[in-house]
C-alpha cells in the first residue's frame, strides 16, 4: 500500500512508517524528527510527566549520527534508523540511568544495555529517553498523568511509554508487562498496546519481577506502526514481520464481555457492544461467549505464581531497604512470603493445563475480543487501575493487542482487546489491523474534537 504524505503535518504527528519512508526520500532528518518531539514535551511534559530521563543533546547526537548513516548510504539494513523511541524505566541504557521507579536506584547506571535496547540500536533507532514506571513495575503510582485528562491515571506500570506515544513525544515506545501493564495503559491513552506471545521479545537485561511473566510489549499509534517496532526486537522464529498482510476475508471473532473474576463499567460495555455491531456489518462473524470453567481459577493462580516469584527477586531487598518502599509494594511482597512451595507448584500445574487447554476456546475463531480494563482510566494518579481483564493473556503468555475505539464521560479513552493462541502474533496483527481501519475513525474524530477543545 503507496503512503500519503501529509505535508501539513509536523514531524512528531507523523505515523512511523510514513516518517521512514520522507526519510528515505530525503525530505525529512531525524534531527528534524527529534527537534519536533522535544518541542512538542517543551510544550506539554510538564503538565504529563512522562520522563523519567531525558537528555535533549543525547538525543539530538543519536540524530545526527543516523542522518550521517543516511547521508553515506549505510542505512539501508537499519528498518529503524533515526526513529526517537521511549524507553521504560526498567530497561537497562548504559548511556542513561535506569531508577526502576524507586528511590533506592536513584541515579543508578548499568554497564551495559539490555538485549531490546542492543536490538533498538542495531535497528538505528535512538532511546529518546526513559519513561516513567510504578516502582519496580508493581502497583505504586508514577507521577505521569494521563495526556487526555490529567486528572487521570496513565495505568501502570508502563505509564510514561503509554502517556509519552499519546502525547506525541515519541512515535514508538517499549513497555513491560507482567500483569497488565501494556495493555492498560495503552488503552487508557488511547493508543495501541501490543504484547506479542511470552517469550517473542527478548529479556535480558531487564528488572525481573516474576519470570514467568514478565515480557516486553510496545506501544505505538497504530497497528502498522507496532509491527515494524516489533520486528526489528523479535527473537527468531516469532513470526512477526515488518508489514501487517492484509486479510481477504473477514474474521472470525467471539466476544467476552467479561471474565469470572471482573465485569466492565456500563460505559465499557456499551462501547463493546458498538464496536461489535460495527465489526458485524463490515462482514465480521462476531459471537458472543462466557470463559469455560476451567478457566475461572486464573487470577488466584496468576496472583500465586506472580507474588511467590517476586519475594525471590526481591525479598533481600526488602529486608534491607523495606523503609523505602511503598505500602503497596511491601504488601504485596509480604503477601509472596506466605505462598509455600507447595501452593506455587500446585499454580504452575494449573496454569499449564489452562495452557494445554488454550486451543479448545480458539476453535474455529481467529481471535477473541474483550475489554483491556474495566472502564477508561480512574480519575486521580494514585490508583494505577484495574488490570484483571489482561491477567489471563499474562497467564497464559498468549499475544494480545489493544485498540481505542471509544471515550467516556470524562474524557478518557475506552479500547477493545484482541486476543489470540500463543505463536499466531502475525495473524493477531492481522486481524487488528481489520479491526483498526473500522474503528478507529470514529476515536480519531473524537480525538480531533477534544485537542481542539483543549485549544480554546
Amino acid at each position: 500500500m503507496s503512503i500519503k504524505f501529509d505535508r501539513s503535518k509536523r514531524p512528531w504527528q507523523l505515523a512511523l512508517a510514513t516518517a521512514l519512508e520522507q526519510m528515505r526520500r530525503g525530505e525529512l532528518t531525524s534531527r528534524q524528527w527529534v527537534r519536533s518531539c522535544l518541542t512538542r514535551i517543551d510544550d506539554l511534559d510538564g503538565a504529563i510527566e512522562a520522563w523519567a530521563w531525558l537528555d535533549a543533546g543525547h538525543a539530538l547526537r543519536a540524530a545526527a549520527a543516523a542522518d550521517l548513516r543516511h547521508a553515506h548510504g549505510e542505512d539501508g539494513m537499519l528498518p529503524l534508523n533515526g526513529v526517537p523511541v521511549g524507553v521504560k524505566d526498567i530497561v537497562r541504557t548504559k548511556d542513561l540511568p535506569t531508577e526502576m521507579g524507586s528511590p533506592i536506584f536513584a541515579g543508578h547506571q548499568p554497564q551495559q544495555d539490555a538485549a531490546v535496547v542492543g536490538r533498538l540500536h542495531a535497528a538505528g533507532a535512538l532511546v529518546m529517553g526513559k519513561t516513567a514506571t510504578t516502582e519496580f513495575a508493581f502497583m505504586h503510582a508514577s507521577k505521569t498523568r494521563n495526556p487526555w485528562n490529567t486528572a487521570h491515571t496513565p495505568g501502570g506500570s508502563s505509564s510514561g511509554s503509554a502517556a509519552a506515544v499519546a502525547a506525541g513525544f515519541v512515535p514508538v515506545a517499549i513497555g513491560t508487562q507482567t500483569n497488565g501493564s501494556v495493555i492498560r495503559p495503552a488503552a487508557f491513552c488511547g493508543v495501541v498496546g501490543f504484547k506479542p506471545t511470552q517469550g517473542a521479545l527478548p529479556y535480558g537485561g531487564i528488572f525481573v519481577f516474576s519470570h514467568s511473566f514478565d515480557q516486553v510489549g510496545v506501544f505505538a499509534r497504530g497497528v502498522a506502526d507496532a509491527a515494524l517496532l516489533c520486528a526489528a526486537l523479535a527473537n527468531p522464529g516469532s513470526g512477526i514481520v515488518p508489514q501487517v498482510a492484509r486479510r481477504q476475508a473477514a474474521p472470525k471473532l467471539a466476544l467476552l464481555t467479561e471474565y469470572p473474576w471482573v465485569r466492565a463499567t456500563g460505559e465499557a460495555r456499551a462501547v463493546l457492544a458498538a464496536t461489535a455491531a460495527a465489526l458485524r456489518a463490515a462482514g465480521a462473524s462476531v459471537s458472543e461467549i462466557a470463559l469455560p470453567a476451567n478457566f475461572a481459577d486464573a487470577q488466584r493462580v496468576h496472583r500465586t505464581i506472580m507474588l511467590y516469584e517476586a519475594i525471590h527477586e526481591l525479598g533481600d531487598l526488602q529486608t534491607r531497604e523495606r523503609e523505602k518502599m511503598s505500602a503497596k509494594l511491601n504488601a504485596g511482597l509480604d503477601a509472596g512470603r506466605g505462598i509455600s512451595d507447595a501452593d506455587y507448584e500446585q499454580a504452575l500445574e494449573a496454569r499449564a493445563a489452562m495452557i494445554a487447554a488454550l486451543p479448545a476456546l480458539f476453535d474455529g475463531i481467529d481471535a477473541l475480543l474483550s475489554p483491556p480494563a474495566p472502564g477508561g482510566a480512574p480519575g486521580g494518579i494514585g490508583d494505577t487501575g484495574d488490570p484483571s481483564f489482561c491477567t489471563f493473556w499474562s497467564l497464559t503468555g498468549a499475544p494480545a493487542i489493544t485498540l481505542p475505539v471509544g471515550w467516556n464521560k470524562s474524557g478518557v479513552p475506552l479500547g477493545l482487546q484482541l486476543s489470540a493462541l500463543p505463536g499466531s502474533d502475525a495473524a493477531l496483527l492481522e486481524v487488528a489491523a481489520w479491526c483498526e481501519d473500522l474503528v478507529f475513525p470514529g476515536y480519531a474524530a473524537g480525538a480531533a474534537v477534544r485537542r481542539a477543545g483543549a485549544a480554546r
